[in-house]
């Protein structure tokens, strides 16, 4: 079996799930997310379908022809096989059906496979059940990593941190982005990586999270920021540096500036803490530096089998009074400055939540 985690912690999630859908009165879960559906299963694969009851075994399916290298994979042991779309529906609603279950559980997730196209197909299919949104029950079990996560974060932030150093090396004006986003993807697959994610913005227009151009070139006086997310056994670290080329007055006073709130924001954060204090304490320390106007708003993101997960504070305001509790894996600075006529400025690093204080895994500690 080519398992990568132990089935019995992979069972054990899965039974803390299906107590938490008997108490939410469902009767069974559909999970069409990928990063969900490695959680549970202990591997990573393409267009995931799983029915998950609250009482009893779970059901995989997987295309025709794809049953044997999936059950080498996974714990689970009943996979139905079938041949195009309609008839992975037609299965799903067939045992939806035949076991009498009234409320299905889906995850109204943001991520690849989580379309809206299949909610609606769900629904036309079933038309007299009622469809509960678990989402928050799925970030609840996932927000905190057991030993075997944590580790996987670990090892994916030393491999973030050699693919980082040989990145920086090749920054040099007329570099193109894609060849220097190019040099991470080689060095990540080189180092065991299965799905790294690059982002690369090279100044002096600034762009937040920046898919590389090939005609976006490194040019004198202006930043280049490298966004890392490098995965282990499927759990990533998140790393983010930025470069000034050359001489610029304004880039290095942005980029020592934002350094500082690096180092504040390692001593706020921690334990019991929410990111929306931490949040304020580093909006008074850039605006005595006079760049209050170029900062983005939230400043720290989960991280585990996505690059980004729950808490999200960039983007979601709720997210922001989540207090943080060991066991957690985040990475702070999330959010850049966008300094006009220099780039994007950006210093970030991964970092697990422990009983008292953090623990760096991409980065010296603070």
């Amino acid at each position: 079996m080519k398992l990568r985690y132990p089935p019995e912690v992979l069972r054990l999630r899965l039974k803390r799930f299906q107590e938490e859908l008997r108490e939410a009165g469902i009767d069974a879960a559909m999970i069409r997310v990928k990063s969900t559906f490695t959680y549970f299963t202990g591997v990573k694969w393409l267009r995931p379908a799983m029915l998950v009851p609250a009482e009893g075994d779970p059901v995989l399916f997987a295309a025709k022809g794809e049953e044997d290298e999936l059950m080498e994979r996974t714990w689970v042991r009943n996979v139905e096989a079938f041949r195009e779309g309609g008839e992975l529906m037609g299965r799903v609603s067939g045992l939806i059906r035949g076991n009498g279950y009234r409320v299905i559980g889906l995850e109204y997730g943001i991520e690849r496979d989580a379309y809206i196209l299949f909610y609606e197909m769900f629904k036309r299919l079933n038309p007299g059940v009622e469809v509960k949104d678990i989402s928050s029950i799925i970030v609840e079990l996932r927000m905190i990593k057991d030993a075997y996560e944590l580790e996987a974060i670990r090892r994916a932030g030393q491999a973030a941190s050699k693919v980082m150093e040989k990145v920086l090396q090749v920054i040099k004006p007329g570099t193109t982005e894609t060849e220097i986003a190019a040099e991470a993807y080689y060095h990540a697959y080189k180092l065991g990586a299965e799905e790294p994610h690059i982002h690369v913005a090279a100044g002096p227009n600034p762009r937040v999270h920046a898919e590389p151009f090939r005609d976006a070139k490194v040019a004198e006086g202006t930043a280049v920021t490298v966004v890392l997310g490098v995965d282990h056994d499927y759990y990533y670290a998140n790393m983010t540096r930025t470069v000034i080329v050359g001489s610029s007055e304004k880039g290095r006073r942005a980029l020592n500036a934002f350094k500082e709130a690096y180092t504040r924001a390692a001593e706020l954060t921690g334990p019991g803490v929410r990111p929306a204090d931490v949040m304020k304490e580093l909006d008074k320390l850039l605006k005595k530096r006079g760049l209050a106007d170029e900062a983005v708003t939230g400043y720290l993101h989960g991280v585990g089998l996505q690059v980004e997960e729950t808490p999200i504070t960039t983007i979601v305001p709720q997210h922001r009074i989540i207090r943080l509790a060991p066991g957690m894996a985040v990475a702070f600075i999330h959010a850049p400055l966008l300094v006009k006529g220099v780039g994007q400025v950006k210093h970030e690093d991964t970092f697990i939540v422990t009983e008292d204080s953090l623990e760096p895994v991409t980065a010296a500690k603070p």
